[in-house]
């Protein structure tokens, strides 16, 4: 069962159903989905989404999935889990435009790596970023992520890998 966990200014809870307006709103933002996976996609698509993380990863125990809230407030995304495209654990994160430049991207980040370290006792977390997703990979490599390796996508751009190993 995904744990809760709390930053200074986050909380990070398992989705409940009632957030399905905010977290398809959320994804359908260009400005956030355009990061994510392979885009931007249909808002069925991001419903049929938000469904599966209830009868699949949560029913399942696959991977941790959080809510991500301010002030009651759904203002993101989290989860880490394993994938071969990264080799191991790979953790994804995603803000609402209205709370970025805020330093909360960093803090939620370190929660999600913490998590990875100290309770599913990994020695390495793994981030994937779109090469031209420049504040993203800011925010890791200040906190420790060293960049791996690229890899090419079928569109031809690029993703890079990076990794924090813990110390």
């Amino acid at each position: 069962m995904t744990a809760t966990l709390r930053t200074e200014r986050l909380h990070l809870a398992p989705y409940v159903p009632q957030d399905e307006e905010d977290f398809v709103a959320l994804f359908q933002d260009a400005r956030v989905s355009r990061w994510m996976g392979d885009g931007p996609v249909s808002e069925e698509e991001d419903r049929a989404l938000f469904g599966r993380i209830f009868t699949k990863v949560y029913a399942q125990e696959l991977f941790d999935v959080w809510a991500v809230r301010r002030d009651g407030e759904l203002v993101g995304h989290a989860e880490i889990k394993h994938t071969d495209t990264a080799g191991g654990h790979e953790i994804v994160y995603a803000l609402a435009p209205s709370a970025w430049g805020r330093g909360l991207g960093t803090e939620l980040a370190r929660a999600v790596v913490a998590h990875g370290f100290d309770t599913l006792g990994l020695e390495e977390v793994h981030a994937t970023v779109a090469a031209e997703n420049g504040a993203s990979l800011v925010l890791l490599e200040r906190m420790g992520f060293a960049h791996v390796r690229d890899l090419t996508e079928d569109d031809g751009s690029t993703t890079r890998v990076l990794t924090l190993r813990r110390t």
